[in-house]
């Protein structure tokens, strides 16, 4: 076995097993990259590291030309795709590039979005990890070209081997798959937080009237605790839009409903919003809200869960919201992700 079969192999296995973990990877979020010679090999666009073992997700780009770029400050540069393939590689392809190490992993670890989404984050960063892991941090920048800038200024200023975004995630870079897991490993264990306690998470009954006919209450799961725990329903009015993909598979604002007659009163019924928060009751959704969908709710339900009661947030500004929604390279994500 040659080298890069060797790597692949470690990558394929790293990315099926992190890609069935919902704390450290939700769905086709989160990106994988490994450098062999003057090419890139990426995740491609919409697809889910879960399924590495048994599908071809990655993207051989042209590092020389990356680098090319980067080196002139152009950070919005198209990726060259090497061969035949008819995947896109992942937005954040440029972000890759531009990190020094073999192996880079980008995910959306619960852990650290609990505290990235705090406006204290870069306090209690520094506090909990400090000297312990070589790190850098870059404030909130919509994902591609402007992510890709901030962070290459965020490494000008300090060599790392992990980049904390804010409102984002968590970049982690490495010699090999072993070191990059156990820098995560490590993370993990320096920002754990607990939960709270989970509420009773069966599904609800479904919906009378009109309503009970498009909107079916989702499968059992800690999702319902967003409607059943009063705690965490409050948090939906100045919790909502934390996080890029949190945005564009879930909306700028939370179908929440004080009760079931608050939703019927709503509006008619092609009005019904595609999935519904009633307080008291549970989540329901139409048949267009899908796993993908379902597992970033999930993950919003993970996060915050997690958060320290009465902390302060940074939510996405509206100007912020409407970049990633009306972004095609985001539409073309949710088309394959669904």
């Amino acid at each position: 076995m040659n080298a890069h079969q060797a790597m692949r192999e470690a990558i394929v296995a790293f990315c099926a097993t992190a890609g069935k973990d919902p704390l450290l990877v939700q769905g086709a979020g989160g990106n994988v990259s490994w450098k062999d010679g003057d090419t890139l090999w990426i995740k491609a666009s919409g697809t889910w590291l879960a399924d590495a073992a048994e599908k071809d997700i990655f993207v051989p780009v042209d590092l020389a030309a990356l680098r090319t770029a980067l080196a002139a400050g152009d950070y919005g540069v198209t990726p060259v795709v090497r061969g035949d393939s008819a995947l896109r590689p992942s937005i954040e392809t440029v972000l890759h590039a531009l990190m020094p190490h073999q192996v880079v992993v980008h995910v959306h670890a619960i852990d650290a979005l609990a505290h990235l989404v705090q406006q204290d984050w870069r306090a209690a960063v520094e506090a909990k990890v400090g000297a312990q892991l070589a790190w850098t941090a870059a404030g909130y920048r919509k994902p591609g070209a402007e992510l890709a800038a901030a962070v290459a200024a965020a490494l000008g200023e300090r060599t790392a081997d992990v980049v904390f975004l804010e409102n984002h995630g968590v970049v982690v870079g490495g010699a090999s798959v072993a070191d990059v897991e156990a820098t995560i490993a490590a993370l993990r264990r320096m920002l754990h937080l607990d939960p709270r306690p989970a509420c009773d998470g069966a599904a609800p009954a479904p919906l009378g009237g009109g309503q009970g006919a498009r909107l079916a209450p989702l499968p059992a799961g800690p999702v319902h605790c967003l409607a059943r725990d009063p705690a965490l329903f409050a948090r939906l009015a100045d919790a909502w839009a934390l996080y890029p993909d949190h945005v564009v598979f879930l909306g700028a604002q939370a179908p929440a409903y004080a009760s079931e007659a608050d939703l019927a009163g709503a509006g008619n019924e092609a009005a019904l919003p595609e999935f519904a928060i009633v307080a008291g009751a549970g989540v329901y959704a139409q048949p267009s809200f899908g796993l993908a969908k379902q597992i970033q709710l999930q993950c919003y339900h993970d996060v915050l869960a997690r958060l320290p009661a009465g902390a302060a947030v940074n939510t996405l500004a509206l100007e912020q919201i409407g970049a990633l929604l009306n972004w095609e390279s985001e539409k073309y994500r949710m088309r394959l992700a669904k």
